[in-house]
């Protein structure tokens, strides 16, 4: 198979791996979220986050994790020049970093497939940015194609992280004063009355 069409393949099943990260992280905050709800709504979210998550988890992301590595071996098997090059040196350093983070995913889910619920919403909007991050690093390193300025890219990615946790806990201030949940009992007791 020629070079480009491995090339584009790994493209494709990296964009599915990483989405599937990133729709899983917000899968496991509803399922924590869900836990304060009352029943039969807790019940009937939590057993739908599973099955959705189970779905998501086995269907798309394990599945975009192995082609999108497999392809990404393929490439270097044809092109082992990659190899050479400094910048793949700091990119492989972030994929190993993703996989890690993609194995913590793992527990979590399985935790959560257990109704083990050992992490805040909070906590969890805030590990669910990594993957965004290592997103950004991996795209400018290939883009760039430079390993020379990682210190500053290093610098950018701490900064761009700091400003994702400003913005995570000011939507939990704006999330508190809207009062989310408030409007959604309103939702439900109105539709008591209704069926009454």
């Amino acid at each position: 198979m020629d070079f480009l069409y491995v090339k584009a393949l790994h493209i494709i099943f990296v964009v599915t791996w990483f989405a599937g990260l990133f729709y899983i992280g917000r899968l496991f905050i509803y399922h924590v979220e869900a836990e304060k709800k009352d029943e039969p709504a807790k019940s009937i979210l939590q057993t739908q986050y599973k099955l959705m998550s189970k779905r998501l988890w086995y269907i798309i992301t394990w599945p975009s994790l192995f082609l999108a590595s497999f392809f990404a071996f393929w490439m270097l098997y044809k092109n082992p020049y990659y190899l050479k090059m400094p910048w793949m040196h700091v990119k492989l350093a972030f994929v190993l970093a993703l996989y890690f983070y993609h194995g913590f995913c793992h527990k979590i889910y399985k935790e959560l497939q257990r109704d083990e619920i050992k992490y805040t919403p909070n906590k969890l909007r805030m590990f669910n940015e990594i993957p965004t991050v290592i997103l950004f690093a991996v795209v400018f390193l290939v883009v760039l194609k430079s390993a020379i300025n990682w210190i500053w890219g290093v610098v950018g990615i701490i900064l761009f992280g700091v400003l994702l946790m400003i913005g995570i806990r000011y939507y939990k201030k704006v999330r508190a004063k809207k009062s989310w949940d408030k409007y959604e009992q309103e939702l439900i007791d109105e539709d008591k009355k209704l069926n009454k």
